[in-house]
């Protein structure tokens, strides 16, 4: 890989992991366009270091949110940020159940398939252009409605699906409050990215028998993960709350009917 590849799938991750756009579509887009493997094999540690960096990016953004998780979670007293913890908790289980079992399945068998990240960011596209519409937002996450987020995140492990736009889209579709929704989005992934993380690397993903690894590329890429999954997740929470989503939908629309194109001309 080299340092022009790695910058910019560093950036894409970035941005993409926050923006309703789906992280894993146009990384599989962006391979198509370079045409080798560039997230396969050797590079399966990039994706973890990648990963890394938009997590701490959102530890960085939420880093007060995330201390009073932790204090619900040590110090349970049944107070808002213990209940704000056991909703996060709960919003992880149906995607830590896909990405346990399935993960590998869907990733062996969608690799590469630009057609099905065609449809699904057309999907996607759907979904941000509904939530969009005016509506009453005032509700605060409640553990039923955490579980149908969890739903709706696990359902975004297929390419295609933007995570932050299926989960954002429920949200708002069951009338939480705007900048609620954007926030408990963000927070829910945490514990996901790091626990995907810990599956690779128990999986093999520093495991490269022996081989040469040139350190250049993934500090360029982590850097640019980090720094654009800073500055667009910061960027999300306040389109949220302003009513843009459905700038979003017009991009998703437009870059699956790309991805389509390719299939068919």
């Amino acid at each position: 890989m080299s340092v022009v590849e790695a910058l910019l799938l560093g950036i894409i991750q970035g941005l993409t992991e926050f923006l309703p756009v789906s992280s894993s579509g146009h990384l599989e887009l962006a391979q198509a366009l370079f045409g080798n493997q560039n997230l396969s094999e050797t590079n399966l540690l990039f994706t973890i270091v990648v990963h890394g960096a938009t997590a701490l990016a959102t530890i960085v953004v939420f880093r007060a949110d995330i201390w009073s998780i932790l204090r619900g979670l040590f110090v349970f007293k049944n107070n808002a940020s213990s209940q704000f913890a056991l909703r996060i908790l709960l919003s992880m289980i149906p995607a830590t159940l896909v990405g346990f079992f399935l993960e590998d399945t869907i990733s062996s068998s969608f690799f590469g398939n630009t057609l099905l990240v065609g449809f699904m960011l057309w999907l996607t596209a759907g979904l941000l252009y509904i939530a969009d519409r005016p509506m009453q937002n005032t509700k605060k996450v409640s553990l039923a409605n955490a579980w149908w987020i969890g739903i709706a995140q696990a359902l975004a492990i297929l390419p295609g699906i933007s995570r932050s736009g299926a989960t954002i889209a429920c949200s708002l579709l069951l009338g939480v409050d705007r900048e609620k929704a954007a926030r408990f989005s963000f927070l829910m992934v945490v514990p996901l990215i790091f626990g995907s993380m810990a599956k690779k690397i128990l999986d093999g993903g520093l495991d490269q028998n022996g081989m040469m690894i040139e350190r250049t590329p993934f500090v360029i890429g982590f850097l640019a993960a980090f720094v654009s999954g800073y500055f667009a997740c910061r960027w999300m929470i306040a389109l949220v709350k302003r009513s843009k989503l459905r700038y979003f939908a017009y991009y998703c629309a437009l870059v699956g009917t790309i991805a389509l194109l390719t299939n068919i001309l």
